[in-house]
């Protein structure tokens, strides 16, 4: 058998597995247990290097998850996440993103591979691509396109549909919000800050041809004092969001802002839903606008929500 030998190659190919698996036995498809196929499919697949061992061991903050061969030499392999995460989404993706590791890159790194958000940040190193690599075959696995273009054909946009999502395939919210942005027709995008200032952002296809997204990362970017996000008024159904008139977000139109803010840690996400038709763009200036960039694991954990 000629095995897949790209992330999404592989999350195909196990969700093809999965899925007939459980409907031969009357089972739930979702939310998917990484855990028993992570062990199961590497023992009869890979029986010289299977994964033996998934876990969550008490680990330094920085680190969200391991992937790491036994110390014995036996050519096990062992799956850890840090036991410190509460969520059970971040749990969920962290043992998928690990996976991923497993499947696509344990022969390039025989000493294993430890995850951590500085690491990840860094995409366009080498590593960094392995890491949006990982991400990717989590993403493809936990939500496939099939499901995950069912639940949301005929939908509204709104925070509640993104609950649904994350509840469904047991992932996080920004999870869920980010899968969408990949296949949606809208232009949307998350915004992720942190203390009041922009910590990511993520524009959808059709938000980036219209020429709107942040450059976070490059440069500290206040949140806008009269978003919703930005003003953190807990008497407001943030969730519900408002329209905004142009001039709150970038672009010289209005814009929808839904947000969930966490009065925890001072942290915020936000989507934000712009008309379909985009103005015309041919004589405005560049604005916020930067390259944009590849989905990145580090993104991903950033939230802790």
């Amino acid at each position: 058998m000629t095995l897949p030998t790209t992330p999404e190659g592989w999350a195909i190919h196990l969700s093809k597995l999965i899925k007939a698996f459980h409907a031969a036995h009357g089972l739930n498809r979702f939310p998917i247990k990484v855990a028993p196929i992570a062990t199961e499919y590497s023992r009869q697949v890979f029986p010289e290097s299977p994964i033996t061992l998934v876990e969550g061991l008490a680990l330094s903050e920085k680190f969200e998850g391991m992937l790491m061969p036994a110390p014995d030499g036996s050519g096990e392999w062992g799956i850890i996440y840090n036991k410190a995460i509460t969520s059970k989404g971040r749990i969920n993706f962290t043992l998928a993103h690990e996976l991923g590791h497993y499947l696509l890159h344990r022969t390039l790194s025989p000493d294993g591979i430890r995850c951590t958000g500085r690491d990840m940040a860094n995409w366009k190193s080498e590593f960094g691509q392995t890491e949006a690599q990982a991400n990717t075959f989590a993403s493809y696995l936990l939500m496939p396109l099939d499901d995950f273009r069912e639940q949301v054909k005929g939908e509204d946009v709104s925070m509640d549909l993104m609950f649904h999502l994350a509840d469904r395939y047991a992932v996080s919210l920004t999870a869920a919000i980010l899968k969408w942005l990949q296949i949606t027709n809208k232009r949307a995008m998350i915004v992720v800050a942190h203390d009041g200032f922009i910590d990511w952002s993520w524009s959808s296809d059709r938000l980036i041809k219209s020429g709107i997204f942040y450059r976070a990362r490059q440069q500290t970017t206040a949140l806008p004092e009269r978003s919703l996000a930005g003003l953190r008024d807990a008497s407001i159904d943030n969730l519900t969001g408002t329209v905004h008139p142009a001039g709150i977000w970038p672009g010289d139109e209005e814009v929808r802002e839904m947000t969930l803010i966490s009065q925890k840690n001072e942290s915020s996400l936000s989507l934000l839903v712009y008309p379909d038709d985009a103005p015309d763009r041919r004589f405005a200036g560049a604005g916020d606008c930067d390259e944009p960039r590849e989905w990145d694991t580090y993104d991903q954990f950033r939230w802790r929500g």
